[in-house]
């Protein structure tokens, strides 16, 4: 998608001239004029020097958004970190936006997708794999939900944990009242600041963002997978970072669906310029087959793999047979 970027008017450079004749003769009267006592008249501050009139160039505010990825991570990969990165770079391009964090939401077991390990293991490696990363973390309240958890319940959690805590900060800061004034104007303030820390305001609340691939984009066309009002709160509620991936068109994609196009200004596509087609199951194809996956995931995530023989086709076995979650809950909430 083509960004934009605000542009701004050439400078207005308005220097008048330091002869002092021409200065006169600008402002009416003639050079050499002296006062009632013989003396020469004193030129203006603004006629003895070069007046420079700039426009103003300020840096509009920036939005702070958080990054958060959902997902199997079964196992993490260096993909998955890559994302992260990408799409950091990208939305502190635009000028508009700051990406202050980025979260790992693992997903829980009751998703039961066919060869996921249990949560317990995935979020360890997850950890690993962020332990030398200085604003990517990891969060273990979806993966410890008994039930499967919705997306857009997953980043209307995170949005609603970083109000409150903007809310408690608010709630903790002290008040501070000057001595000497009245004391009904001091419950007035008391009054006024309870109000306020009553009204929700979410104003310099970091924005959460969902941040994915190519291949979550192409899932919102499988029927039963996704509900069409949950794609519709994901993208206007929140926003969508795409990260491409070659043979994937991503625009196409977006303009075959009503929903997707209605909000494509909230739905930001990334591309990556150096091809990575690392994947979590060719990873666990390749432990399959007792080939070495050195380099395609941080070595800590490597040396816990094999530790705990975690990936085998006894593993890829788990769930077989099982109904996807979304599967199984959409489509018998769906209308007969």
């Amino acid at each position: 998608m083509r960004q934009h970027f605000q542009s701004y008017p050439e400078p207005s450079l308005v220097a008048h001239t330091c002869n002092p004749s021409t200065r006169e003769a600008e402002a009416g009267e003639s050079p050499g004029v002296r006062d009632e006592r013989g003396g020469i008249r004193v030129a203006s501050v603004d006629q003895q020097l070069p007046v420079l009139s700039v426009l103003s160039m300020e840096k509009p505010e920036r939005t702070e958004v958080v990054l958060l990825a959902c997902g199997s991570f079964n196992p993490i990969t260096n993909m998955h970190l890559r994302l992260f990165e990408l799409a950091r770079d990208y939305m502190n391009s635009t000028g508009k936006y700051k990406v202050v964090k980025g979260i790992i939401s693992p997903v829980g077991d009751a998703y039961k997708k066919k060869g996921l390990i249990p949560a317990h293991h995935r979020v360890i490696m997850a950890e690993l794999a962020t332990k030398t990363s200085g604003w990517v973390e990891v969060d273990t309240w979806e993966s410890l939900q008994k039930e499967w958890v919705e997306t857009v319940k997953v980043l209307r959690h995170h949005q609603e944990k970083l109000e409150a805590r903007s809310c408690n900060q608010q709630q903790n800061s002290p008040v501070l009242e000057k001595p000497g004034r009245k004391r009904k104007w001091a419950e007035q303030r008391q009054n006024s600041t309870q109000k306020k820390l009553l009204e929700p305001n979410t104003k310099g609340v970091p924005q959460v963002k969902l941040l994915c691939g190519a291949d979550l984009l192409e899932s919102f066309g499988v029927p039963n997978l996704w509900k069409s009002e949950d794609i519709a709160h994901i993208v206007a509620d929140h926003g969508l970072i795409c990260v491409t991936r070659a043979g994937s068109d991503a625009q196409k994609l977006i303009y075959e669906s009503d929903v997707l196009w209605r909000h494509r200004r909230n739905i930001h596509l990334v591309h990556e310029w150096v091809p990575n087609d690392i994947s979590s199951t060719r990873i666990r194809r390749a432990l399959r087959r007792g080939q070495s996956i050195r380099y395609l995931v941080p070595d800590l995530v490597q040396e816990y793999i094999e530790e705990h023989s975690l990936y085998s086709a006894e593993s890829e076995d788990r769930n077989l047979g099982a109904t996807l979650a979304p599967l199984q809950r959409n489509a018998a909430e769906a209308p007969s």
